[in-house]
């Protein structure tokens, strides 16, 4: 089954599209089963994303914001997707789940695993890397075989080395998958994370029947 797909003319377009349909999915999660439970995601395109949030849902009681992956440094650090996400969105009456960091990636894995157990993510948020990473799921790391929901990266390819990700196997029991993708430097990996399943290209792995790809014009292939 190929993913959805949904094309944007430009990362704004993108982004504001993005808030709205995660605001529609908490609207719908909320109907259903009283809460939400969302997964945050890092990089330029969703941080634009949550900077919009909060001029469009006023009310966030009973949202639940986990995070897909986490680098093992402070909040304060300019790497750090909570802090960088908290800078953005204020989500007042939100649950927060920030991973901990500061734990290292081991026993911080271990203990977001406790917190988050067996919850069933609503609505899962990721971005990609040229190199068709996702989280901190890397191109052929053993961390794609992990069960489990966490799994600790010691060594990333892409600094800093040390990070805390949701397995590939919790990622896909969410019940949807967003994959936000813009410009031209991940048209490529995007091209390759639409065909076949890739272990070289991690977010091709992705249940795609649960996935929608957003993407502008600059990284849609041609």
């Amino acid at each position: 089954m190929p993913a959805q797909l949904v094309r944007q003319p430009d990362p704004e377009s993108l982004a504001r599209h993005a808030a709205r349909d995660l605001v529609a999915s908490i609207a719908q999660a909320r109907e259903a089963r009283g809460v939400a439970h969302v997964c945050l995601a890092g990089g330029t395109t969703p941080m634009r994303c949550y900077e919009l949030l909060d001029g469009q849902l006023d009310d966030w009681t009973g949202v639940h914001l986990w995070y897909g992956d986490e680098r093992c440094v402070p909040f304060d650090d300019p790497e750090s997707n909570h802090g960088q996400v908290k800078d953005r969105l204020r989500a007042r009456g939100a649950a927060w789940h920030p991973m901990p960091a500061t734990l290292g990636p081991a026993e911080g894995a271990i203990e977001y695993g406790r917190e988050i157990g067996g919850t069933v993510l609503d609505i899962v948020h990721l971005g990609m890397g040229p190199d068709g990473h996702t989280a901190s799921l890397f191109p052929e790391h053993p961390v794609l075989d992990a069960h489990g929901p966490t799994a600790g990266v010691t060594d990333s390819p892409k600094p800093p080395p040390e990070r805390i990700t949701l397995t590939l196997e919790k990622l896909n029991a969410g019940r949807r998958i967003v994959l936000m993708v813009t410009g031209e430097g991940k048209s490529e990996a995007l091209a390759r994370a639409m065909g076949q399943p890739d272990r070289r290209i991690p977010a091709s792995l992705l249940d795609r029947s649960k996935l929608l790809i957003m993407a502008d014009n600059a990284a849609l292939p041609a």
